[in-house]
This record gives structure tokens, sequence and C-alpha cells, in this order.
């Protein structure tokens, strides 16, 4: 994640921090929440988290009965302004349609945001929606091929360290990989590679191989992944299968990235 300068106090605007606290307070187990519950997830007076549910419902990006709010879909213009905005995912678009075809594979680039790992361009085959992830897709990046891959190239290697030591990694499947001394030796592994390759963490029967993307001056900036279904292929024979053309597409995407 990039480190941020420090921000003049005279230029912070609390209240804007506020709201979007608020609005990335939803989740999953809080779809629909009280401002009493709003307040205990963002740290803020009931009054608070109230008024600014109340600003966000009059401005159409929470509804309410009166009692829950949850949120409405015009919160997906804010994060679809991104895709509409930002240039690397329209720029790596051609190279990641070529790498689908060529590998016949599910192919991704993907970015970390803080510790979580974010899908940012994708370009799919026929079983793209039993074996891969959407647009915008989060999760945490040491469950992923390129979460580990991008882990694995950070410049602050204590700092990984310390928040695989301090963070709950959920189980999602079975062969869920939560051990932290593994989880490690994975990604060390990965930076010493220069790919990664990671089952069946997120998904039954879904093996993933990732790659780092570099810029003109060398830093690692996105991951480029393929999913697929392990089927009857081994570990051995994916990998040697499609490593060599993530590595050669992350190359060609020198130019553009």
């Amino acid at each position: 994640m990039t480190k941020r300068p420090p921000l003049d106090k005279r230029d912070w605007i609390a209240g804007l921090e506020k709201g979007l606290a608020i609005l990335e307070a939803f989740d999953s187990e809080h779809a629909r929440m009280t401002p009493t519950q709003a307040a205990t997830r963002t740290g803020m007076t009931r009054t608070a988290a109230r008024r600014h549910l109340l600003t966000l419902e009059h401005l159409g990006y929470v509804e309410s009965d009166g009692k829950l709010f949850g949120l409405t879909p015009r919160v997906l213009r804010v994060g679809w302004s991104y895709f509409d905005s930002a240039r690397l995912p329209k720029l790596v678009q051609p190279y990641l349609q070529q790498l689908s075809a060529t590998l016949n594979e599910s192919v991704y680039m993907s970015v970390l945001d803080e510790w979580e790992l974010v899908f940012i361009a994708r370009n799919g085959t026929s079983r793209v929606m039993t074996t891969g992830f959407v647009l915008g897709a989060r999760v945490p990046a040491p469950l992923t091929s390129p979460g580990v891959v991008l882990l694995a190239h950070k410049p602050d290697e204590e700092a990984v360290h310390e928040w695989l030591n301090t963070t709950s990694l959920a189980p999602f499947t079975p062969h869920t990989l939560t051990n932290k001394v593994r989880l490690q030796e994975k990604i060390r592994q990965a930076r010493a590679d220069g790919f990664a390759v990671i089952e069946q963490q997120l998904q039954v029967g879904v093996r993933g191989i990732a790659v780092p993307v570099k810029d003109r001056h060398g830093e690692v900036v996105a991951a480029l992944s393929t999913n697929m279904p392990i089927g009857r292929e081994t570990t051995e024979a994916a990998t040697n299968r499609v490593v060599h053309h993530l590595q050669e597409t992350a190359l060609a995407m020198l130019n553009v990235v």
C-alpha cells in the first residue's frame, strides 16, 4: 500500500471522513443497521451516526424503514467511477484479452488496497462464474495467488509479518490456510520463485496462479493472475502451462503501466 503524505489540518474535512466511514461500515454481516449499531462500528456517538445516516438517506445512498438503514444501488456510482476514470484497467484490457485466449482461462489484474486484494480488470472464459471473481471484488490477500505475490513484493517485510500476526483469517473452505507461519513461508516462496500458486483457499476445486506486474521503474504495481478448475491437471503441469505466458504478458505491460 502507498504511504500517504500528511495532510494539513486546515485541509481536513472531518464530516467527509465520517460519512465515508458510515458507508464502509456496511458489509455482509451488517447489511442493515440501526444508528446505534453504526455508531458502534464507526466509533461515533449515536447522535452523530444518526445524522450521517439521515443525510446519506436524503442523498439517496442509504434507505430506511424508520429503524434500520441499508445501502442503495446509488453507492455503486462511487465504486464504478473508478472503472470509468482509472487509466490502468483500460490500458491492460487488450493484454488480458490476448492472454485469456491463449490460456483459455479467466485472467485478472489486481492491486492491494490496504491489506485487501481488489480485482480491477478481467477477461473471462465461459466458466468464469464458477472459478473467478467479479470486477471490484475484495478478498483477503493471503488467500489468493495475486495477493500472495503482492505481499511478497512489498518493501516493508516486517509490516507484512506484523499484520499477519495480528489479523484473523476466516476459513472459506476446509483447505483454507490460516497458520501464520505457513502463510509467511508461502509469501517468501513467492518472492523467491517470482510467482505464486494457491489452491482451494477461497473456493474448493479452484487453483490460482499469479505473477507480479512491474512499472518501467521496476516497482511492483499490480498482479496478473489466472484462475482454473483443478480437475485432473497437477499443480506442476498447470504451473508449467501458464506461468511463462503470465510472465511474458506482465513484461509486455511494462510500456503501459
